[in-house]
């Protein structure tokens, strides 16, 4: 990435019409995914401070049954806005594979259990038909996949994939960001608005894991331009060049008001 995002908010709280009120230099994150809150941080630097669901005192598992990452990051978003009236912003990550016509995309988090459910209903539709036990007709294994099960994940998609010499892939985060807007100067009248910003990377899927750093698909996701995965260049790189990084570069700039 060209800029630094560390360096670049440092009078982001001054000059946001966002964070210069009430919220104090806060912005509620939607998850409380413990590796994305960090990773979140870490990009944001000290000038805002990110709270998760948990410290709110939201536990409720916001449903994410969009048909898109834009639908999912904006629903999340806007279940925090509707129930707590705080700034937040919301994302959802996919990663989309060239060889499987963009899969798991919007699945990546749980694309081992919603492959292993499309696998076990083709089974009892082919048992229908052929009035034959299901039993022989499938190896997927007799205990569905956990979700957000990452090494179910990354199995299921080396195996999707094979030997598919064609191993190209992108990550796509999609951010969306809900604030109000003052349409009265004494701020006695304002409104929601909804913006959303796009991180990509591109990158290859490797034929095996190699890295201990990160989560999700980062052992077997190799960006352009470098030579190890994303767990292999650990955190510091990672949040440099992500697409996470990216996406949230752009939430910045627009919060001081350049986007």
């Amino acid at each position: 990435m060209d800029k630094n995002i560390n360096q670049e908010i440092g009078e982001l709280t001054q000059k946001s019409p966002l964070l210069s009120g009430g919220t104090g230099g806060r912005l509620v994150f939607c998850t409380n995914n413990a590796h994305k809150l960090s990773e979140i941080q870490a990009i944001l630097g000290d000038k805002i401070e990110v709270l998760s669901l948990k410290d709110i005192g939201c536990d409720v598992d916001i449903p994410e049954t969009g048909n898109t990452l834009e639908e999912n990051a904006l629903q999340k978003a806007r279940y925090v806005w509707e129930h707590y009236h705080l700034p937040c912003f919301a994302d959802d990550t996919g990663l989309e594979v060239e060889a499987l016509n963009g899969a798991p995309g919007v699945f990546s988090a749980r694309y081992a259990a919603v492959r292993y459910a499309a696998a076990q209903k083709a089974a009892v539709q082919k048992a229908a038909v052929h009035s034959v036990a299901t039993e022989s007709q499938h190896t997927e294994p007799s205990t569905p996949p956990a979700s957000h099960d990452s090494e179910a994940n990354m199995t299921q998609l080396l195996n999707d994939l094979g030997e598919n010499n064609n191993r190209k892939a992108r990550f796509r985060t999609v951010i969306a960001l809900i604030q109000k807007k003052d349409v009265c100067p004494c701020g006695c009248t304002s409104i929601k608005q909804e913006h959303l910003f796009e991180g990509i990377v591109d990158g290859e899927i490797t034929r095996e894991r190699s890295g201990a750093e990160g989560f999700g698909y980062d052992p077997i996701f190799r960006p352009n331009g470098y030579e190890k995965t994303f767990a292999e260049l650990g955190v510091d790189i990672k949040n440099k060049i992500s697409h996470r990084a990216r996406a949230t570069q752009k939430l910045c700039e627009f919060l001081r008001g350049e986007g």
